[in-house]
């Protein structure tokens, strides 16, 4: 049975739409497309590879799967740790939009998502890698089938946009695996599911 990770780049105040670039996803008049950008120093590309060491295939939602389709295929160096990854191995697209998809290796899901993910973990081994793909990963955290969260907090607020965990988000516990700081102040954040909250008092 594989394990499900979630990759997301974060701001302070929890945004997560479109941090590569100012045409990434406009959407809902978002002003601020590729704030994530200045802070991409040599720390960040050292914990991005490890990421990319490790998956055995990829799950993505619908526009984050067009914006790597447009890009990555077209990097062709072996010896590139993001590019070989995500062109060798399968990549599952969560859709109800795309009719097909050029990028070799890809499979479209196109049931119920919860269910066709479940199952995807059931067949496969090893690590499944979600990056960005904010809707998909709303569903699947509301769903139990995120095993690992890779937050990596930007300093940076920017007030509008859409945030990872909402207002109505199910309530979750995790357990901090590791963490650490790049040197341009971005902060990294492994963490691991571990079930409900608690609650006390302290009083």
């Amino acid at each position: 049975m594989a394990t499900l990770s979630l990759t997301q780049f974060l701001t302070l105040d929890g945004v997560h739409q479109a941090p590569g670039g100012p045409e990434e996803d406009a959407s809902g008049g978002f002003p601020h497309g590729g704030w994530s950008v200045p802070y991409g120093d040599e720390d960040f590309g050292r914990f991005m590879d490890g990421v990319f060491t490790r998956p055995t295939a990829f799950l993505l939602g619908r526009r984050t799967y067009e914006i790597f389709a447009s890009y990555w295929p077209l990097r062709t160096d072996a010896d590139d740790p993001v590019a070989s990854k995500l062109n060798a191995l399968p990549k599952y697209v969560a859709t109800t939009t795309l009719d097909s998809a050029d990028w070799a290796g890809t499979t479209l899901l196109r049931g119920d998502v919860p269910t066709e993910v479940a199952a995807l973990k059931e067949r496969l081994d090893g690590e499944i890698q979600v990056h960005g793909s904010g809707g998909l990963a709303h569903t699947l955290l509301d769903h139990d089938l995120v095993d690992t969260l890779h937050l990596l907090v930007f300093p940076v607020v920017l007030g509008t946009g859409r945030r990872l965990f909402p207002e109505g988000s199910r309530p979750a516990a995790f357990r901090l695996v590791e963490a650490g700081t790049t040197a341009a102040g971005v902060a990294l954040h492994t963490y691991a599911r571990a079930g409900r909250p608690t609650y006390g008092s302290y009083a």
